[in-house]
């Protein structure tokens, strides 16, 4: 079985950077992505993608990426269910991001850095060099 998601969008506002109970460190994006195709209006939608990002890799994604800065992520879908409060069963679907790339120009105030993360089993790292890998 196979998922895999790959995205390249803008950010729709600035990452949220929060931590869990118990220390580890969570950040939430949404990522605006228009589609290859207009609609019967002559203009392009627009999808806004949920993401989430842990560890390392989100206290690095919440100081280097803001809104309007473009980003690549590359990670899998998860979808989950939870109980609001008004007791209604929710279904939240979200890219759980493993590694963030940020693709925004120089010139335009982006860093030219890549965020990788390691093998699940060791936990995440940075990876700080130069190559976009696509």
């Amino acid at each position: 079985m196979l998922n895999r998601v790959v995205l390249i969008g803008r950010l729709t506002k600035d990452p949220e950077l929060r931590y869990t109970p118990t220390g580890v460190a969570v950040t939430n994006f949404t990522l605006a992505i228009d589609r290859n195709f207009k609609n019967a209006q002559g203009e392009r939608d627009t999808d806004f993608i949920p993401c989430v990002v842990y560890r390392q890799l989100a206290e690095f994604t919440a100081n280097y990426l803001a809104k309007g800065k473009m980003a690549a992520v590359d990670g899998r879908i998860q979808v989950r269910s939870y109980t609001a409060q008004d007791g209604q069963k929710r279904w939240v679907t979200e890219v759980i991001a493993e590694s963030v790339h940020l693709l925004s120009p120089k010139d335009s105030g982006g860093q030219d850095l890549n965020a990788q993360t390691g093998t699940r089993s060791f936990g995440h790292e940075v990876n700080l060099d130069d190559d976009i890998p696509f």
